[in-house]
């Protein structure tokens, strides 16, 4: 049985220690503030990405570059290992085909290799369940085709709730029409959106000021669980700089829930572009999405 890597996007938003720890690969998505790219290998803190949004800054986001993808997939070719390659969703961005197309090529050019890239159909830390999952099977022994088998059947279950603190980003994002963003404003209405099995973006409620949101998050996670109420992971709270909201919530689930297995990250740029500073999201595992 031939060695595998797991590799990913840098929207999975898992902590560098994890990444490291694992030696997941990493493709780079990458963003542009004003006139500069940011994505490979200069970056911008959290921090100080989010006050160039808050600055009214012009922010926009890039796929993957198939020419940084085969040149990775190539050096692992090199080394004689296979790849699993666990994806953002392909709803929401190109970098799923971009990454299909280069395996496509690459394995052309090695015919000794298998690259595999999975669709998580989701985002962020609920993608990022798919990879930790990935790595306890690897660990465990099992194959990569093995592995991909049974996360086809996992990634299903992986459940991202959000909301989000100001509505104009998702209007600039097409997600709202203008209408919509401004009398949600007015009115200071926080929308809650979901990734459906198909990997899109939908609305799912509303509410109204930013404590009831953080708490229906909370609560809308309970009737997701099902028989995976006492099957999780981690519980992953991802937020757009407000880790003080993030905490919040994190006490609230703690209450409710009786959890304590939490990872709390920032939500990195290419994300954060379109749901901008204050986004809360809770990624869990949950018998439907």
């Amino acid at each position: 049985m031939r060695d595998f890597v797991i590799t990913t996007e840098s929207n999975s938003d898992l902590p560098i220690s994890y990444i490291r720890e694992n030696n997941i690969g990493v493709i780079p998505h990458y963003y542009q503030v004003e006139d500069r790219v940011y994505g490979d290998g200069v970056e911008l803190s959290y921090k100080e990405f989010y006050d160039q949004m808050r600055k009214k800054k012009s922010v926009s986001t890039m796929p993957s570059n198939p020419i940084v993808i085969e040149r990775i997939f190539r050096e692992y070719a090199e080394e004689g290992k296979d790849v699993l390659h666990i994806s953002f969703s392909s709803a929401l961005s190109p970098g799923f085909e971009n990454v299909q197309t280069t395996a496509e090529k690459v394995m052309k050019e090695h015919p000794e290799m298998n690259i595999l890239v999975i669709d998580t159909l989701s985002a962020s830390l609920a993608e990022a369940l798919v990879i930790m999952k990935a790595v306890e099977l690897k660990k465990e022994g099992c194959s990569m085709e093995d592995t991909a088998k049974i996360l086809g059947e996992f990634i299903p279950h992986c459940c991202v709730l959000f909301t989000v603190d100001d509505l104009n980003h998702l209007y600039r994002g097409g997600r709202l029409s203008k209408t919509t963003a401004v009398v949600g404003t007015l009115a200071n209405i926080k929308p809650i959106l979901y990734i459906d099995d198909d990997g899109k973006l939908v609305s799912l409620s509303k509410s109204i000021g930013r404590v009831k949101s953080l708490q229906m998050l909370a609560d809308l996670m309970g009737e997701h669980l099902g028989e995976y109420k006492d099957e999780q992971i981690t519980i992953g709270i991802i937020h757009g700089d407000c880790e003080a909201d993030a905490l919040y919530l994190q006490n609230y689930i703690k209450e409710k829930y009786g959890y304590e297995d939490f990872m709390i990250q920032p939500i990195g740029p290419s994300i954060g572009a379109h749901s901008g500073p204050g986004t809360v999201a809770l990624a869990f595992l949950g018998e439907k999405r």
